[in-house]
Formats: C-alpha cells, structure tokens, sequence
C-alpha cells in the first residue's frame, strides 16, 4: 500500500499527474483515505482544479466526517476517477447511513465504473429507504446492464411512472430495455458471450457483425484496433440489406450526411440497395441515413437523429464502444476501440520491417464508393475461435426481434454492459 502512495507520489514530483492518479487504481480501495485525499488535492491543485483539491484537502483533514467526505466523492466523480470516488462515498455511508444523497452519489460511482452489480446490490440493499426516482430507477437500470433481469423486473414493477416529465425518457427507456431483452431471451442466449443480444437489449440497436479475432481471449466480438477495409464496409453493408429485409422495411431514399466517410458510405449503400442518394435533411422520412462514425456528426444534426420520424432508419458502420456517440444507430457494422477507415493514412510495414505508411486516399468520394461496392464481403475467417455468425442465424435473430426494435428515442449508453471486452488505455 505505501509503495503504490509513494509511487503516484513520485510521478506527481516527476509532472505526470495522469500517471500518478492511474497509479492509485490498485490501492484506492484499501488504502487510507486521508493519505489517498492528499496524494488527489496534490494532484488536483497541479492541474488546476481547485474544487477538487479544497474538497480533498477537507476529506484529508476530517476523514470522519460524512460531509466532507462526500463533497471529496462528488468532485472525484465529476472529473472522471470515480474509482476514488467510490471508497469515499462508502465512508461517508457508513458515517451517515442510509443517507439518500450519499447512496444516489455512491451508486452513480459504481455506475460511472461500470460496476453495475454492485451499484444494483447497494440500492437493493437499502430498499425501505429508496425513492423512485432516482434511486429504484437506477436499481433498475444497473440491473439490467449487470445481466440480474429477475432483480430488475421485481423493481421495475415497483417503478411508479415519474411525475416529473424531465423523468419520462427514462422511464420509457427501462420500459422498451426490459421488453427487448425478452425478446433477446428467446432469440438467443443472452449470457456473457452474447454480445449482439445485449447490443439489442441495451442500445435497441442490430450489431451486425462481431470481430473474428481474440473471442475468447478477452474481447467476445469487439474490435480493440482495426485498421478498417472496403472488403469490411462492403460487409456490414450486405449485412444492412439482410436487416431490412428481415424486419420488412423499405426506405425510399439514402440520405448521405455531410462528413466526408459518411457520403462515400452512403453513396456505397444506395448503390447496392438500388435508392437514390440525397443531402441528409433533418424532415426526411422513409430513409436510411448513413454514418461511418456517428461521433464525427455536427453538433446541430444530432438532435434531428436522436428522436425518431417514422420511416428513418440510422446505419453507422464503425461504433467505438469505449467513448460512443452520444445516440445510437440503429443497425451498427461492427464494435471498434480505434478504427482507421480504409480511406486515411494507414499503418504499413515492409516485409524487413520498416514503417512506410500508406497516404490518405484522396480520390473523389464516388470512387471510393464504387471500390467498396465492387469489394468482396466475405467475412474475414480470423482466428478460428469466434462462434460462426452465418446469414441464416443473423436473419433469424432480426426476424426474431424486429417487433421491439425501432421503439423510442436513440439513447446513448456509455457501458459494454454484461458482455465485457479487453481495451487499451
């Protein structure tokens, strides 16, 4: 304990504060608060947050008192370690117990952490002391993403409808999560490799391939790096007409968004669906709109896309699963951490291996479309140890489920939820 605190000590003297913070990690659980409240004020008063440092020089200097302990907790989770935040916040509980407060505070914690079970298991815990909303949702809504469905229909029954409107999205999301994940069940597995189930069951959304490397090595059918191909998009794009046609849907048009791998995407995907192409305007309707990377959308466009118009279809080929967009598609190509698309410079190294990148694709658009409709998408055969994914299961489970899909706002979930994949930092 004292090597892990004098070490996040010495990269503080040494100016690598990011350092220092994930050096805590391993110790913030165990380690004494006040001696851990110090190492944070040090680092927090180098990097100018002055909020966070008064918070913890004040947890620092009274470590029994639940107030100041849990300003220490908020601050941390507000700027993005809430692994500090949560053995501070369990202090100030237990100093101030059933404190609602400190258990919204602390369950937002675990949460943030992607520690859903223990965030459900600690509002189960004090149930006689929950108010709906916010803490039976959030019961619920942990419960959910840590795979404990029987837990989180006994609390959803119990879930009045909010009274406050600003509550009702989310009353409405627990709803259409907690039915897509019945018809998930009976679709398939839905077990802790089931990762196209839980996609559905969480964002509402078809994954329509998983990465054939590394499954059972960590990464169950996410990307961690991929350097992105037209034999890939072409892929995700067969695997977008199967969608369609298995749910009966039947857009008139593309419409192509602004950036420029969403037009070439786009012009892609109305060729091969036999649809016109046309600029994206936020009153289409009966459309498929077409994104490589919906994080790369205009800030004003993203508010047109998040509520639905009856016949809009959003496709997004590349979703990164660690920082996602903040709506999500519809049908997604593929899960990615880091993905370079087929059209930017891309890492190369020659057979004696020397680094000789390859340049930035610089062709019109319509061409690089017309290579990715001409490519072949067959899917890469990878490693041998991913499940098989054939086009009769994928239409099955689309079949399967498309009566609960398409349903309420497209909602942005920042969690990998059950099914957990390896990440690099």
């Amino acid at each position: 304990m004292t090597d892990v605190l004098e070490s996040a000590r010495g990269l503080l003297a040494a100016g690598d504060v990011p350092g220092a913070v994930r050096a805590l990690r391993p110790a913030a659980e165990t380690a004494p608060l006040p001696e851990l409240a110090e190492v944070v004020a040090h680092a927090a008063a180098a990097i100018g947050f002055d909020d966070l440092a008064e918070a913890a020089r004040a947890a620092a200097g009274a470590p029994g008192d639940p107030v100041a302990l849990f300003h220490f907790g908020v601050g941390c989770a507000e700027r993005g370690i809430a692994f500090l935040a949560v053995p501070a916040l369990r202090a100030a509980l237990r100093l101030a117990p059933g404190q609602p407060a400190i258990l919204g505070s602390l369950s937002d914690a675990l949460e943030r952490e992607h520690r859903h079970g223990a965030a459900a298991e600690l509002l189960a815990e004090h149930d006689a002391v929950l108010d709906a909303w916010p803490h039976r949702y959030l019961l619920v809504f942990n419960a959910v993403l840590a795979d404990n469905l029987p837990l989180a229909r006994e609390h959803a029954a119990r879930l009045p409808a909010p009274e406050d409107p600003d509550w009702r999205p989310a009353y409405d999301r627990l709803r259409n999560m907690l039915r897509r994940a019945e018809f998930a069940a009976d679709a398939g597995p839905l077990d802790h490799q089931d990762l196209r189930g839980w996609h559905f069951t969480i964002t509402g959304g078809y994954l329509a391939t998983l990465s054939p490397f590394g499954f059972n090595a960590g990464m169950t059918g996410r990307w961690a790096y991929t350097q992105d191909s037209h034999d890939q998009c072409r892929q995700t794009l067969d695997r977008l007409a199967l969608v369609l046609a298995a749910a009966e849907r039947r857009p008139r048009t593309v419409s192509l968004l602004p950036g420029r791998g969403d037009r070439i995407l786009g012009l892609a995907a109305a060729e091969l669906l036999g649809l016109p192409a046309l600029p994206y305007t936020p009153d289409a309707t009966d459309t498929l709109v077409v994104a490589y990377d919906l994080r790369e959308l205009d800030d004003d466009l993203e508010p047109t896309l998040r509520d639905r118009t009856d016949g809009r279809i959003l496709f997004e080929h590349a979703s990164c699963w660690t920082s996602p967009p903040a709506l999500s598609a519809d049908v997604t190509g593929l899960l990615g951490q880091h993905v370079v698309p087929p059209w930017e410079s891309r890492l190369r190294v020659t057979p004696d291996g020397v680094r000789d990148d390859l340049p930035a694709d610089s062709r019109p658009e319509s061409e690089i479309a017309a290579d990715i409709v001409a490519a072949d998408g067959t899917p890469d055969p990878g490693d041998g140890d991913t499940p098989a994914d054939p086009d009769t299961a994928f239409t099955a489970f689309v079949t399967a489920t498309r009566p609960a899909w398409l349903t309420g706002p497209r909602f942005s979930i920042d969690s990998p939820g059950p099914v957990r994949s390896s990440s690099f930092g």
